[in-house]
């Protein structure tokens, strides 16, 4: 169960509170332990214990709570609220916290509401517990990927020149809600030509030329679980330095991706592509190897220079080295991965050949 495996690496709390604000303060771990598919839950709570997990929710979301099979306590009006709350927690004297996904808004509401209890921070056993999959949502995953892996043949069939990042973007998520997403699990990124040397570049009206770079880093979102894969491919011919960037980044991931074995280091992992792609491009690899795959499409740290990260069976990770050159362009190849027992497995499927279209 989702909630003892918080509970292990947690002491001398008697309950946990996860409590959501409006859109934009949503706690991703209210999903992680109710597993409900539908439903915004604004504004809902979770008290949680150790063998059991109650939602406290208003009649909005009361249908979506109950289809999780969890004890459901409805509230009707925020007074209401305060009252249920303070009676579910009326027992517990040490609160945990998810003080990572709070706002100092969200946290004076809760001292207000139930200034008897001694609030502990328990973000850091909340993550522990999510790096570590369970079989569940390592399935959800698998589709996630399998959505983005199977929509990278319909959305490079509609690349001509004139069109614009932005609706290559569209095409994308078209393409994948179209195969079974229920959206994009983070803001499609596009670039064309030069605009590829920007890492986290923000699509726009730039116009497809022949011979460019078009660099696609996308991700479908499956029953709230997230894919994160990245391709990049030519529009017409690549000339010989493109080739070899492409080939570089190609390399530096398929050696670095034969390290990615339970009790590796991730700074180990990120520093053996890094030495390939520095050997010719130095210094223009400038982002960690990969991150964890989750809820988040960045669910947690992982793969990087300056990190002691050691890897677990069930953890789902990124491999995505790059080259990025300000003013010509750049390449990055990403793929998701669970690593498993006895190595890893690629769940992220598309071309990792360059492709010249």
């Amino acid at each position: 169960m989702k909630e003892r495996r918080i509970f292990d690496y947690v002491r001398n709390v008697d309950s946990i509170l996860v409590m959501n604000g409006g859109e934009n303060q949503i706690d991703k771990t209210f999903f992680y332990l109710t597993g409900a598919k539908s439903g915004i839950f604004e504004g809902s709570l979770l008290h949680v214990k150790p063998e059991k997990v109650t939602i406290i929710t208003s009649a909005l979301e009361e249908e979506a709570a109950r289809e999780t099979g969890l004890d459901v306590l409805v509230y009707k009006n925020g007074k209401d609220r305060d009252e249920i709350v303070k009676n579910a927690f009326k027992n517990d004297v040490n609160v945990g916290l998810n003080y990572s996904a709070l706002t100092l808004d969200l946290y004076k509401q809760l001292m207000k509401l139930i200034p008897d209890k001694e609030f502990i921070d328990v973000s850091q056993s909340i993550d522990e517990a999510r790096k570590i999959k369970e079989e569940s949502e390592l399935k959800d995953i698998r589709e996630a990927a399998k959505i983005a892996s199977d929509s990278f043949a319909d959305f490079t069939k509609t690349l001509r020149e004139g069109m614009t990042e932005s609706e290559l973007a569209a095409n994308i998520v078209y393409a994948m809600m179209k195969n079974g997403a229920s959206g994009e699990s983070f803001k499609t990124i596009v670039a064309f030509g030069k605009n590829s040397a920007i890492p986290h570049y923000s699509p726009g009206n730039a116009k497809l030329k022949k011979n460019d770079f078009v660099l696609m880093d996308y991700g479908a979102l499956y029953n709230r679980y997230c894919s994160d894969t990245t391709r990049t491919v030519v529009f017409g011919r690549a000339d010989e330095k493109q080739r070899d960037i492409y080939e570089t980044v190609k390399l530096a991931q398929a050696e670095s991706k034969k390290a990615l074995t339970p009790m590796a280091n991730g700074k180990d992992i990120d520093k053996i592509a890094r030495d390939i792609i520095d050997s010719k491009y130095p210094g223009r690899f400038i982002h960690g190897l990969g991150h964890g795959v989750g809820l988040d499409v960045h669910d947690h740290p992982a793969l990087s220079p300056t990190l002691d990260f050691i890897l677990k069976p069930n953890m789902v990770v990124t491999d995505e080295p790059g080259i990025y050159l300000p003013g010509f362009g750049g390449v990055r190849i990403e793929d998701d991965i669970i690593i498993k027992k006895n190595g890893h497995e690629e769940i992220t499927t598309a071309p990792r050949d360059l492709l010249e279209l």
